[in-house]
C-alpha cells in the first residue's frame, strides 16, 4: 500500500490514490489539477523522509468543488453591563480527489 503525507491548506493529510481529501480554500476551479508537496512517503516496507528524496515525488490532485463548513457560532458575554456580541463563521473548504503519487 502506498500513501503519502502531504502539505495542505496549513495541515497535514494522510492520502492515497483515490481518497478524497476536504482542504482549506485552494485556488483554481472545478476540474483542474494541483500538485500538494509531500512530507512523507511509504511504499510497502520503504519508507522515504529525506528532503532530496520527497523533492522528486509529485502527488497529484483534481479539485471536485468548493463548498462551505459548518457554521460557527461565536457569542461573548459580560455580566452586569449589558455587553452581549454575537458573530458567525463559515470555513471555505475545497474538496479534491487524489490521482496519483509518483
Amino acid at each position: 500500500m502506498v500513501y503519502a503525507i502531504v502539505r495542505a491548506g496549513g495541515r497535514q493529510e494522510k492520502v492515497s490514490v483515490g481518497d478524497f481529501v476536504t482542504l482549506n480554500r485552494v485556488p483554481g476551479g472545478a476540474g483542474s489539477t494541483i500538485e500538494l508537496p509531500a512530507l512523507l512517503l511509504v511504499d510497502g516496507d520503504k519508507v522515504t523522509s529525506a528532503a532530496a528524496d520527497l523533492a522528486k515525488v509529485t502527488v497529484t490532485a483534481e479539485i471536485l468543488q468548493d463548498l462551505r463548513g459548518p457554521k460557527i457560532v461565536i457569542q461573548k458575554f459580560k455580566n452586569k453591563t449589558g455587553y452581549k456580541k454575537r458573530q458567525g463563521h463559515r470555513q471555505e473548504l475545497t474538496k479534491v480527489k487524489i490521482t496519483g503519487i509518483k
